[in-house]
């Protein structure tokens, strides 16, 4: 006797894991920077410029937060006290995780962060190309300038191809 086909059953849409409620934010902006509410805090605050994981670590926990919270469920309070930690890095954090250590203008120790970060890394090339130190010529010409090898590697513009004589 053969085998009556079995039905198979029909497979229903999955549903999302979490509905977000009506006051969850999908995009945020903070420090100058739209960034990603679906991400937890300390992915998300790696998208602006200045600040990395340890950086973003450090902040969440002097708040007492929790590391694997969504972003775009914090209230508007708790976001503010975030802009304003990021504010004051130099203060919260030791000398050595800062990204302005022994400031040239200032000589404070400092963490500079979005487009001031631009400016600053810009202002010192321009002050290297300036007084025309090694660097700064490299950084002119368009070479490498941390003294790797340039034979085989950065090569860039036009190619001189092989040329043929005429044959008689």
């Amino acid at each position: 006797m053969a085998k009556k086909p079995e039905k198979k059953e029909e497979k229903k849409p999955k549903e999302s894991k979490k509905k977000q409620g009506e006051d969850f934010k999908y995009r945020l902006r903070l420090a100058g920077f739209i960034l990603d509410g679906n991400q937890n805090l300390v992915k998300a605050l790696t998208g602006i410029k200045g600040v990395g994981r340890q950086t973003s670590y450090a902040v969440i926990k002097s708040l007492n937060m929790e590391t694997h919270r969504k972003l775009g469920t914090l209230e508007d309070d708790e976001v503010t006290k975030i802009e304003e930690t990021l504010k004051i890095l130099d203060k919260k954090l030791p000398p050595w995780m800062l990204n302005r250590q022994k400031d040239p203008y200032s000589g404070e120790n400092k963490h500079v962060i979005g487009s001031d970060l631009e400016m600053a890394n810009r202002d010192d090339i321009l002050k290297l190309r300036k007084i025309k130190a090694y660097r700064g010529v490299r950084h002119s010409i368009g070479l490498p300038v941390r003294g790797q090898r340039t034979r085989t590697s950065f090569r860039k513009g036009t190619t001189v191809g092989v040329s043929r004589r005429k044959t008689k």
